[in-house]
């Protein structure tokens, strides 16, 4: 990896920590000037773990879920984030639930797919979307669409970084927000100011990881 990259802490748990790089990249859905390494608490046991602790906060006492829906491959965090809601030991509104952790299928159209054995674990059930990366809050919006059409009920958003505040009139409880990234900027390819200076895009970006071009 690049050695450019810096480490950036969660002030609510130095553990839920991610990795920055400044420059020109590109999404599925837009370009950003800096790219959002999550390696760390997505792979490392203990890091998820942390990091599920300051995610499961907004919901113990004001949420019941059923279904987490991890998207951008957060299902080790999805894991501990149910533990955390349906551990026995703390008050919580799912306390002893038997949460399921899914991973929807998505497709280059924007589809996103539950085959009928995870139908179940959706229809009728409050489902919190885990996400990665919130950018433009589209993939999220795909995922609270899938979620309606199998007949769930969206209680809760849920990312370690976005850049927006609301999805479909629902609050994102994140970890880190765009005033941890104050220069943080993210573009439609056609508006990008660092095209238009003629800057070539360094890497493809996406929730798998970065590849350099």
């Amino acid at each position: 990896m690049d050695e450019r990259l810096e480490d950036l802490r969660s002030a609510k748990n130095p553990k839920a920590r991610i990795k920055i790089l400044k420059g020109h990249f590109a999404t599925s859905h837009s370009h950003i000037n800096t790219y959002i390494d999550m390696s760390t608490v997505k792979s490392r046991h203990n890091n998820a773990r942390e990091t599920a602790k300051v995610l499961a906060a907004a919901y113990l006492s004001n949420t019941t879920v059923d279904t987490i829906v991890c998207m951008e491959e957060t299902e080790v965090i999805g894991t501990f984030l149910a533990e955390q809601l349906a551990d026995e030991n703390q008050y919580s509104l799912s306390k002893g639930n038997n949460i399921s952790i899914i991973t929807p299928e998505m497709y280059q159209d924007g589809q996103i797919l539950f085959r009928d054995n995870k139908q179940r674990m959706v229809e009728n059930k409050q489902v919190l979307i885990l996400a990665a990366s919130i950018t433009t809050g589209k993939s999220v919006k795909q995922a609270i669409e899938s979620v309606l059409y199998y007949g769930g009920r969206v209680c809760g958003i849920s990312a370690i970084f976005s850049s927006v505040n609301k999805i479909a009139g629902m609050e994102v409880n994140t970890i880190f927000t765009s005033s941890d990234l104050p220069h943080y900027r993210a573009y439609s390819p056609e508006d990008c100011p660092k095209c238009r200076e003629g800057q070539r895009i360094e890497a493809i970006v996406n929730s798998y990881g970065y590849s350099k071009l």
